[in-house]
Formats: C-alpha cells, structure tokens, sequence
C-alpha cells in the first residue's frame, strides 16, 4: 500500500495558513498524512500556557503521522505541556518543537519523505 503525503504548507502569514487542499486558509493548522484541518484550541481548551496538550497531537498520530513538528509561534509564546512530550516519546514519535517558521520549513521539506504530522499556531 502506498504512503499517504501530508499536504504542503503553501502560505504562512500572521493569523493565516493557506495550506495545499484546503479549500480555505486556516488560522491555526494541524496537518497529518493524508490531509488538513483548522486547529481550533476550544476543542481542547488549549491555552498559550500550559500549551499543546495531549488530546491536541492525538489526531495526528491516529492519521499516522511518525514525526510530529510543533510551532510555538510566531515569538514563541505558545509552551508545550510535559505529558504531551512524554505521550510522544513513548510512542516512539519524532518531535520537532520550533518557532513557527522554522516549523514551515522543516515541515515542508520532510512532506513526501516522512509520515510528518504538524500543529501550526500563526500568530504570537
């Protein structure tokens, strides 16, 4: 069975993602194996602090994704909880946590090499 591609990200301005399939841009983006989704923080009651929570990178490995790059924003504002570092690990996940634009490029160029998932937040 063929590897299914994580979209490219095409366009990355502040509060704006234009990804390759959407039909529209995202203002926070979660990207997986196979396609694309508004990242929409409610869902989760995610916060800047403590930040990006287990059940936020869940969606990504149940997509397939084996590398998961995690953009802290724009000045890094946006912190990483502890337990979704340990969920990560313990599953043996690649994770990358960059400051958004090193999180684009990075991301970009590991689609169509790797199973790569990502959670793009676009702003702060």
């Amino acid at each position: 069975m063929a590897e299914v591609r994580s979209p490219r990200i095409l366009e990355v301005n502040w509060g704006r993602i234009l990804v390759e399939g959407a039909p529209q841009p995202y203002r926070d983006a979660r990207l997986y194996p196979g396609g694309s989704a508004e990242w929409d923080w409610r869902e989760t009651d995610t916060h800047h602090i403590p930040g990006i929570q287990p059940a936020d990178v869940q969606p990504l490995l149940e997509k397939g994704a084996r590398v998961v790059i995690l953009a802290t924003g724009n000045y890094q504002q946006l912190q990483v909880c502890p337990e979704t570092r340990l969920l990560l690990e313990k599953q043996g996940i690649e994770v990358h946590i960059l400051p958004t634009p090193e999180a684009v490029k990075l991301y970009n160029r590991l689609v169509g090499k790797k199973a790569v998932g990502a959670l793009i937040h676009t702003t702060c």
